[in-house]
């Protein structure tokens, strides 16, 4: 990781428009560690939902918007979300003659940080203050009563029956992992959308809660279960999608599939 990087340090807050404080997280060192250093088994995007974007028009009122970025899951790099705090802030006393002006400008520089093109969209609150809140597909596992006893990630938690064929949807609300930065705590959720040899339940739900204390950003968390998941279950069709609760005004919801194109960016009722 970059020495120059803002996470784990205190910095000073800039509002004056700061391209220089995006920093990139490269997604190879944690792909290589599962072996995905060639092909990618899945296609999707990091999904960021940012809540505080502030500027300037020209006559020096405030102008406010929410942003949703979207960045590939085959870009080089990842962005680190304190970098991207930063980074928005800084337009918080910048003059722009229009919205269009600033989502241009932080679509090309993101793009510039993750090595490949980034989309952003900027929504007043004509068209997010009636926002609903959405419910994750299928069936969720929280109420199943497992003891849960893992203090790191394992995969062998996973077991599939192939003699059982299935097609489902299934989520949980227990997902937690920890900023392998700053040592910071992630809540979030996590839906498992399948067709396959039928998924143990239980052994599913043991399988998420032991991330609890795992270091990982979020969208390596996503990958690893992705990876795991095919290769302990072997289903024909997989997605995994999380939605992680926002810190600093921004949430991360990465979503790998190889098979769906895209869930919905709706927040959920952490979020």
């Amino acid at each position: 990781m970059n020495d120059e990087s803002p996470l784990g340090r205190s910095v000073p807050y800039p509002d004056q428009y700061s391209p220089e404080l995006l920093f990139e997280v490269p997604r190879a060192e944690h792909r290589a560690a599962l072996k995905l250093v060639t092909e990618l088994p899945f296609h999707g995007a990091d999904i960021w939902n940012a809540w505080e974007l502030t500027w300037l028009d020209p006559a020096g009122q405030p102008q406010c918007a929410t942003a949703e970025i979207r960045v590939q899951a085959d870009s080089p790099n990842m962005i680190e979300s304190k970098s991207l705090k930063l980074y928005l802030d800084s337009f918080a006393m910048t003059h722009y003659a229009s919205a269009e002006d600033v989502a241009e400008t932080i679509e090309q520089d993101l793009s510039n940080c993750a090595g490949a093109d980034v989309d952003v969209k900027l929504s007043r609150l004509d068209s997010t203050d009636a926002r609903q809140v959405w419910r994750l597909p299928g069936e969720s596992l929280d109420s199943l009563r497992v003891g849960c006893n893992a203090t790191a990630v394992d995969a062998a938690l996973l077991h599939a029956d192939p003699a059982e064929a299935v097609s489902e949807d299934l989520h949980s609300h227990l997902l937690r992992s920890v900023c392998p930065v700053t040592g910071q705590p992630d809540s979030g959720s996590v839906c498992i959308c399948y067709k396959g040899p039928k998924i143990d339940r239980k052994g599913l739900l043991r399988y998420i809660v032991s991330y609890r204390q795992h270091e990982g950003f979020h969208e390596s968390c996503v990958e690893q279960m992705f990876v795991d998941i095919m290769d302990r279950c072997k289903p024909e069709n997989l997605t995994v999608y999380a939605r992680y609760q926002r810190r600093g005004g921004i949430d991360i919801n990465p979503f790998r599939s190889n098979y769906q194109s895209h869930l919905p960016n709706t927040r959920l009722w952490r979020q």
